[in-house]
Parts: C-alpha cells; sequence; structure tokens
C-alpha cells in the first residue's frame, strides 16, 4: 500500500567524519522518499537531535570532548542557530531530550546527565541549571571501567527522566531538583550486558533496552506510580553466533506496539521482534542498507536508519502484518548519525 506523510526531516551528522553538519530534509507527501534541501555547519559533531513539541525549536549535542548543547529555530524553510552553543561541563554527550522545562544531555566520556533550563521563547541558558555524576563500572575491561551515559530521556508519563548506562549496566531514574537532576533510583541490568538505549512501549507499562556489549535486547516492567524498572527477559537479536562484530545501537517500537526494531552494527542488520506480553519473539533479520546503522527512525509506516559508515540513510516500507521491513530507497548523508521527523 502507498503511505501518505510528508514533512520536515532533521538529520545529524558527525563533522569530524566528514559530515555535513545538521542536514535538513523533506520527506515526500505520498511514499517515504526523502529529499535533501540544505545543511547548517554551525555545531561540530550534532549527533543527535531533539524538536521542540510545537516543531519551532530543534536542539543538537555537539560530542566532542568538551561537549555542548545547540539552540536551532525553525522558521517555515529555515533552520538558524538561536544563540551560541552550551557547555555541558561533560565530555562526549551522545544523546538529549527534553523533560520538565530543560534539555538534558547524556554524556558518555565521563558519564553525567546534564540539565540546561529553556527560556520562555525555547533558547537555551546560559550556562548549565545541574549535572549529575554516575559513578560505577562493569565487567568488560575496555568498555566498562567507568560509567557512560548513553541516554537520556523523559519515560511516558513525563514525572521521571531515564539515563541508561553502558559502563555501569544500569538504567537510573531521575528528576529534577532546583534544575538539578537528582537520582530517585538505579535499576541494574545483567553485569556485562552494556545498556545503550532505552525505548517504551505505548502502555506505558514496559520498556525494552537494546544492549550493545552482547546483541540482546532486555524486556522490563516499567512502573512509573513508583519509578521503577524491572527487568524480566533478555531476548537475542541475531539468529546465532555473530560472525564479526555485532554492536546494537538503535532501537523503536511500532506505535501500535506490536512490533520492535533495533539495528545492529558489523551485522549491519535490522532485528524484527514480536512484542508477546512481557516478552518479545525474534522473527528475523533484514540488511540495513549500508554499513554501521547507528540509529533508527519509525514514520508513517516507514523505517529510517541512518547507516554512518556508508554515509547514507535509508528507508524502508513496513510489512503491516509481519513487521519486516523492506528496502524502498536512500540518500547520502556523510557519517550520518540520527534521523528526527517534524
Amino acid at each position: 500500500m502507498v503511505r501518505s506523510g510528508g514533512g520536515r526531516v532533521f538529520i545529524g551528522s558527525f563533522t569530524a567524519a566528514g559530515g555535513p553538519g545538521l542536514v535538513i530534509a523533506e520527506a515526500a507527501a505520498q511514499g517515504g522518499a526523502l529529499t535533501l534541501v540544505a545543511a547548517v555547519n554551525d555545531v561540530p559533531d550534532p549527533s543527535y537531535l531533539a524538536l521542540s513539541p510545537d516543531g519551532g525549536m530543534l536542539y543538537a549535542v555537539s560530542e566532542t570532548a568538551e561537549g555542548a548543547v545547540a539552540a536551532y529555530r525553525v522558521d517555515g524553510g529555515r533552520t538558524e542557530l538561536a544563540g551560541p552553543s552550551v557547555p555541558v561541563d561533560g565530555s562526549g554527550p551522545t544523546h538529549l531530550s527534553l523533560y520538565a522545562g530543560h534539555v538534558l544531555t547524556a554524556n558518555y566520556g565521563c558519564g553525567s546527565v546534564t540539565a540546561v533550563a529553556l527560556r520562555p521563547d525555547g533558547t537555551l541558558a546560559a550556562k548549565p541549571s545541574g549535572r549529575l555524576q554516575h559513578t560505577g563500572s562493569g565487567p568488560h575491561d575496555r568498555r566498562q571501567r567507568g560509567p557512560h551515559a548513553h541516554q537520556v530521556q523523559p519515560d511516558p508519563s513525563g514525572r521521571w527522566a531515564v539515563s541508561v548506562d553502558l559502563g555501569t549496566d544500569s538504567v537510573r531514574v531521575c528528576t529534577l531538583e532546583a534544575g538539578a537532576p537528582a537520582l530517585h533510583r538505579e535499576c541494574a541490568l545483567r553485569p556485562g550486558s552494556g545498556p545503550r538505549h532505552l525505548a517504551f512501549h505505548p502502555d506505558g507499562e514496559h520498556a525494552y533496552v537494546v544492549n550493545e556489549l552482547t546483541p540482546t535486547v532486555t524486556v522490563c516492567r516499567w512502573d512509573a506510580s513508583a519509578g521503577s524498572l524491572k527487568p524480566l527477559t533478555e531476548v537475542p537479536l541475531l539468529p546465532g553466533a555473530p560472525v564479526g562484530d555485532a554492536y546494537p545501537s538503535g532501537i523503536v517500537v511500532a506505535p501500535d506496539g506490536r512490533f520492535v526494531w533495533t539495528a545492529t552494527r558489523g551485522e549491519d542488520v535490522l532485528s524484527v521482534l514480536a512484542v508477546e506480553g512481557d516478552g518479545l519473539r525474534l522473527l528475523g533479520t533484514v540488511p540495513c542498507g549500508g554499513h554501521w546503522p547507528r540509529a533508527l527512525a519509525a514514520h508513517d509506516g516507514f523505517l529510517y536508519v541512518a547507516n554512518e559508515r556508508s554515509g547514507d540513510v535509508c528507508w524502508f516500507a513496513v510489512d503491516e502484518a509481519t513487521g519486516v521491513p523492506r528496502y524502498d530507497g536512500s540518500v547520502q548523508v556523510a557519517a550520518a548519525s540520527c534521523v528526527v521527523f517534524g
């Protein structure tokens, strides 16, 4: 079937690896094809992006050793930097989200979460309002010598923020106290799993954590009233043992909650999992259309993949009955790192 959709699309990239910076694209009104419109190279390594609810502001991390966050004003066909970048007092921010009137960044290099307040017009305060330093380590000698916060996002209720830490094999549930991220509870996952990203099910009662150091996804029960995450089971993302590198990255849940999709770098595949009560069942894998898939996005019946090392964004039409993605096309974006729809 032909899906209708269209709209503005924002693509992040690594400028240090030859990427064009922030790329603006348009999605076709019929079908999922992308057309590149412009690029804005104001901020180094804008690897992850987040759009405001009204679509008027776009926020980007600057994934550098110094670490910063930037705000862009989106006005019709123009996307322009809205003020100077703000240092996040943390190295290598890899993810950001909006929560309780603040931008939160997950700082991978130092293992922390930073909060930067938003002004009434959506621009950023001049400096962070607070920072939460993670502590701990894991059994992987090279990758888990200390904390590495990889993602932070609000839960579906909007009451909590959850941060996923690859280095400590845990998910932290936080709130804000006087503008500073404050720890409510730390939820342990299997040692050595290396959790990277978390996606909530539409029911608001389940969460799925994709693990980078082992190609698996951990199914969890989420209790918004208590702010607690309970691991239930761990499911493989590949039908057999990997033949080489296998580092899972992105994870998205279908809007109707029937399927979960993940990407695995090295193996360069997308995994399709069926949601079955408190568990998941691997249905199979398909090629990702490029090399080193870093992030996924689902939009209007299509799945979009940012392939970092092959430098492209591919889109796949998703079979409504089976959840299996079918490759449909691509555009070239060097060192592509994420895709966000307006």
